[in-house]
């Protein structure tokens, strides 16, 4: 059975299949090549039912290897070919019970939310130290050059969120979904505000508290362990990165009232997410059942109807394209190169299905169905200046300026 899906479905590229009893079966021509060995008699009929997910699931499993080749060109091939083969007649089926089902996989109340979170950002923090920069930044970064290290582009990142708050000394900000803290002890160090920050996570919540204490930001910067929908106070500027993609698309109602509500007359908001170019969609059903339960990227066709109804302007919109994907290539080369350590946290297996993650989500950026949308709203039609040069304005200068250093909790020094 996967034998027809790859017979009728590889267009470009070429995968030889030799299955369990040692038969080798050739599809497709050219670059990339990978020969893949399947070890399992019934993992054939299961491959050819269910790629999108059993797929992955055989390579964490060792009962598909790959014998010729790498696990990126093998994904490589997939990514080039996805169009001939969800036009096969059985995935035609299982993309219609998807885009059915995903209400249902994107339900992520008060609770279920916070469950959703741990099974991915609550692993140990030495995993996440080891592939990202040493803000642990977990979001894509902004390479403002083709030769910028992965912390150059994650300070440039931070930089140039910061350029669309249209900061002042003082002033009140909430970070939604704030990770291990170092956006909001950058933009408390950077522009003199205010920060409260909220997660789901403990593990990240405790490490951000650390870092507050190591940056001498008692008083400036405060981090919850508490659902956004919780949040009491009134804000003059509300940031999220990284946080949408984690919302579910029946909750963007109540996301976007609630930003509304926290923001003050004339307050800045600015939300960065990961977003779907091919418009409405689904999760990737491995990726949701192993990396990001409860997760959706929405087509922005799926996000501005919503904002509509509210009070709320979208000032400004922008699209990152290729970033995402050289951020993931760097975290993947960091991995691979700290895989032992890894693997002495988790285990092999663990170390497959993060080297799937990696790799496929590098890919898709790569392949365009992905990429990255920064909007900013405004409460109201004079919330920011009606020309962009503000923006230009104030990252340039900050760039410019010599940077105050950062104490990250881990003992090492950051820019």
């Amino acid at each position: 059975m996967f034998a027809r899906l790859l017979r009728a479905g590889i267009k470009t590229g070429h995968i030889a299949l030799i299955d369990h009893q040692g038969r080798r079966e050739d599809f497709g021509s050219g670059t990339p090549s990978v020969t893949l060995r399947l070890h399992d008699p019934a993992l054939a009929f299961q491959l050819g039912l269910s790629p999108w997910l059993k797929v992955g699931e055989a390579y964490m499993d060792g009962t598909l290897t790959i014998e010729d080749g790498t696990l990126y060109d093998f994904i490589d091939i997939a990514m080039r070919n996805t169009q001939s083969l969800l036009g096969l007649k059985s995935q035609k089926a299982f993309t219609v019970i998807n885009r059915v089902l995903r209400w249902w996989h994107q339900h992520n109340p008060i609770g279920a939310a916070q469950r959703h979170v741990a099974h991915h950002y609550d692993l140990s923090r030495k995993l996440f130290e080891l592939f990202l920069d040493e803000s642990m930044q977990y979001s894509c970064a902004y390479f403002t050059r083709p030769d910028a290290t992965l912390a150059e582009a994650q300070q440039a990142k931070m930089r140039h969120i910061a350029s669309k708050l249209l900061l002042e000394p003082g002033q009140r900000v909430l970070d939604i979904g704030c990770g291990w803290g170092g956006l909001g002890i950058y933009l408390a160090k950077t522009a003199g505000v205010k920060v409260t920050g909220v997660t789901l996570s403990k593990e990240q919540h405790e490490i951000a508290c650390a870092r507050v204490r190591a940056a001498g930001l008692e008083g400036e910067v405060e981090f919850k362990l508490q659902d956004y929908r919780l949040e009491p106070g009134r804000f003059d500027r509300i940031v999220s990165v990284g946080m949408f993609e984690h919302v579910g698309l029946k909750h963007f109602p109540e996301f976007f009232a609630k930003v509304e509500d926290l923001l003050v007359p004339g307050g800045v908001a600015l939300v960065h997410a990961i977003g779907r170019r091919d418009g409405p969609g689904h999760t990737n059903p491995w990726l949701r059942k192993y990396i990001f339960p409860g997760g959706y990227s929405p087509a922005l066709s799926e996000v501005l109807p919503v904002v509509e109804q509210t009070k709320l302007w979208v000032t400004d919109i922008e699209i990152l394209r290729l970033h995402y994907a050289e951020t993931l290539k760097a975290w993947r080369a960091n991995f691979q190169r700290n895989r032992a350590a890894i693997q002495a946290l988790y285990d092999e297996r663990f170390c497959r299905m993060w080297e799937f993650y990696l790799v496929g989500s590098e890919l898709s950026f790569r392949y365009d169905y992905n990429m990255v949308f920064q909007m900013q709203l405004g409460r109201g039609i004079n919330s920011v200046p009606i020309t962009r040069d503000y923006m230009f304005d104030w990252e340039r200068a900050e760039a410019a300026r010599p940077r105050a250093q950062i104490i990250w909790n881990n003992g090492q020094a950051a820019e």
